[in-house]
């Protein structure tokens, strides 16, 4: 590696969580967008130690950026109608609430309403200048391979069993944009098409399901991998039967999905997952629709009519159905910290690293290590979020 220049250098100075735990009086090194140290500021190399210092000791707490594999939208806008200012718009947004890696999350929708969100992340992606907020880092297809029984805030119109020759033609026209499918695993086809996306690297998540214990552990012997938003829109646990939120726990081939927001799944309800699950089978997520950042009003989650009040999205015609969330990822985060009572480096973990580790992306993003991308967050003494940094850029906006 050619020798880097002071002057293209920078210095974060504060608290650093690495993933060892805090470095009280920490440092962090960055250059060419990744980080080239972190650690202890009095063991700072030499080479290091005339950079400009971006932000001087005691500013506060320095984390990873976040990295959530299932939202919908945000500031008024939704994935499955988008264009290039939207999403610009999407994920400026997201990124002033921390979150510098994501996946622009579909809808169950007719197939050509999907192939025209694939197709628009494709472009945006490929733009000349780069994603300039956070990064898409593909595409999460939350069905149309769901159930009819638990369709949630999904149109059950454009339900369909699963499809391997839609997979196949996706995959096919965007090679690797395809990361996260969210399906019923108790439905026709199912099976094999587990099996296809495993053997694809894209991660197979159960959702919207009816699945018993039985038809799960099934399906994680096919490779199923994950569950979307835990115990919501799948069978409950019953202790003569355990339903899908049964097996989820007791199976650690799965990981979850947790919407920590005190409204979609209770506190206790969290902590008993925590416990079940190690530190890499926890993933935070927001499953965040157009409304998140705005007021109380009518708005709509894929073609579906929402009401949101006092930050609760149901659905117009069914309000007992809940519909998305309007959660950021910091605000879960530190949901997860002061509610659920989990540390810093547990909540950072189902955040940052354990959503990189179901990206295959933990080489390159979800810790501060040296190596990684410079994505990093600034929080102050009350978790509140004050700077973001992405590959080493400072976002120019206002935080939170």
């Amino acid at each position: 590696m050619a020798e880097i220049k002071a002057a293209d250098g920078a210095l974060l100075y504060g608290k650093v969580l690495t993933p060892a735990g805090v470095v009280e009086h920490g440092v962090i090194a960055v250059a060419e967008g990744l980080i080239q140290y972190a650690g202890e500021a009095a063991w700072l190399p030499a080479a290091y130690e005339h950079w400009e210092a971006a932000t001087h000791e005691p500013k506060g707490l320095l984390i990873p950026g976040f990295v959530d594999v299932h939202v919908h939208g945000g500031a008024g806008y939704d994935f499955m109608y988008s264009d290039a200012a939207a999403l610009d718009t999407i994920t400026r947004f997201h990124a002033s609430q921390g979150t510098t890696s994501m996946l622009a999350t579909t809808m169950t929708a007719a197939k050509e309403d999907i192939d025209r969100v694939l197709a628009e992340v494709d472009a945006y992606r490929a733009a000349e200048g780069g994603m300039p907020y956070a990064k898409l880092a593909g595409v999460h297809l939350e069905g149309p391979f769901i159930s009819q029984r638990w369709p949630g805030a999904q149109n059950p119109e454009h339900i369909v069993p699963a499809s391997i020759p839609w997979l196949e033609e996706w995959e096919d026209r965007y090679p690797g944009m395809i990361r996260q499918v969210t399906l019923a695993p108790e439905r026709e086809g199912a099976l094999e098409a587990i099996g296809w996306l495993r053997r694809h690297g894209i991660t197979a998540a159960l959702g919207h399901t009816d699945a018993s214990f039985e038809q799960v552990i099934a399906a994680a012997d096919a490779g199923l991998n994950q569950a979307v938003h835990m115990f919501n829109a799948m069978t409950p646990l019953h202790h003569r039967k355990p339903g899908t939120a049964g097996a989820v726990m007791f199976d650690a081939r799965i990981r979850a999905e947790i919407i920590a927001d005190g409204i979609h799944v209770h506190p206790a309800a969290i902590s008993i997952v925590t416990r079940l699950k190690n530190k890499q089978n926890l993933l935070l997520i927001t499953d965040a629709m157009s409304a998140t950042g705005l007021s109380d009003g009518e708005y709509a989650i894929g073609d579906l009519p929402v009401i949101v009040s006092g930050g609760i999205a149901t659905l117009k015609e069914h309000p007992e159905s809940l519909a998305g969330s309007t959660l950021t990822m910091i605000r879960g985060f530190r949901y997860l910290v002061e509610e659920v009572g989990l540390s810093l480096l547990e909540a950072s973990q189902a955040a940052s690293l354990t959503p990189a580790l179901s990206l295959g992306m933990e080489r390159s993003i979800g810790s501060i290590e040296a190596g990684k991308q410079a994505d990093i967050l600034l929080l102050d003494d009350s978790l509140n979020l004050r700077g973001v940094w992405i590959g080493g850029q400072k976002l120019e906006s206002d935080c939170e």
